[in-house]
């Protein structure tokens, strides 16, 4: 078990704004969630999360949106809140606040899509930022792979290379995800959508690397 809670900042650049208004809204919905009584947030997640097998018949498309700002749990929502916290504010101090929100949103969809492709007649409501955070995983890994992250592990804290971070983070979903391949979904971890998710935001990250301009980020301090 490995969680990230710091890395080294960007030194000037964007502040950012859209990352903690992500962050801030996300928390906001889940409490007007946690509020509903059972039936109601029953339906409010059938409403509002990815469903594939309605994506597919061309329904409800407004969901792969909405999806995106709703969670299944605390832990769901604290775990995606903390690696939001840390990773994307390098990747919006880089390329502005404007043009992340953009990437953000992208990076959720083609998550969704990623899900839908491997569960096309599922059922089940797909939830969560997970998929639009993968982008930005994905982004980081190739702009700031050599950034530190400060990570517990276990009960201990240590700092671990992003690329290595991240490498290991992208090889345990490829695992899951295969194994995930013919099972019937009844709910648990969306795989592929954070499979998706990072493989657009490796190729975003490319085009970021080439049309900005590099920041500095903090001297390490172990």
């Amino acid at each position: 078990m490995f969680f990230p809670v710091g890395d080294q900042n960007v030194i000037g650049g964007h502040k950012p704004i859209v990352s903690y208004t992500l962050i801030g809204i996300n928390v906001v919905i889940f409490l007007y969630q946690i509020m509903l009584p059972q039936q109601q947030l029953f339906e409010f997640m059938m409403m509002f999360g990815a469903i594939p097998r309605e994506i597919v018949l061309g329904e409800n498309w407004l969901s792969l949106f909405t999806s995106m700002f709703l969670h299944g749990g605390w832990l769901h929502l604290l775990g995606n809140m903390m690696f939001l916290w840390v990773f994307a504010d390098n990747i919006e101090a880089v390329v502005g606040n404007r043009n992340f929100l953009v990437f953000y949103i992208l990076g959720g969809l083609a998550a969704s899509l990623a899900h839908i492709l491997f569960n096309f007649d599922s059922p089940v409501p797909a939830v969560g930022a997970s998929g639009a955070i993968s982008a930005v995983l994905g982004a980081y890994l190739v702009v700031f792979p050599h950034s530190r992250i400060r990570t517990l592990v276990f009960y201990f804290f240590v700092s671990i290379p992003a690329l290595w971070f991240l490498g290991l983070w992208i090889i345990q979903q490829i695992i899951s995800g295969i194994g995930s391949i013919g099972a019937v979904q009844t709910g648990g971890v969306a795989w592929w959508a954070h499979i998706g998710g990072f493989v657009f935001g490796v190729i975003a990250g490319f085009f970021i690397r080439r049309s900005y301009h590099p920041h500095e980020i903090e001297p390490f301090e172990p």
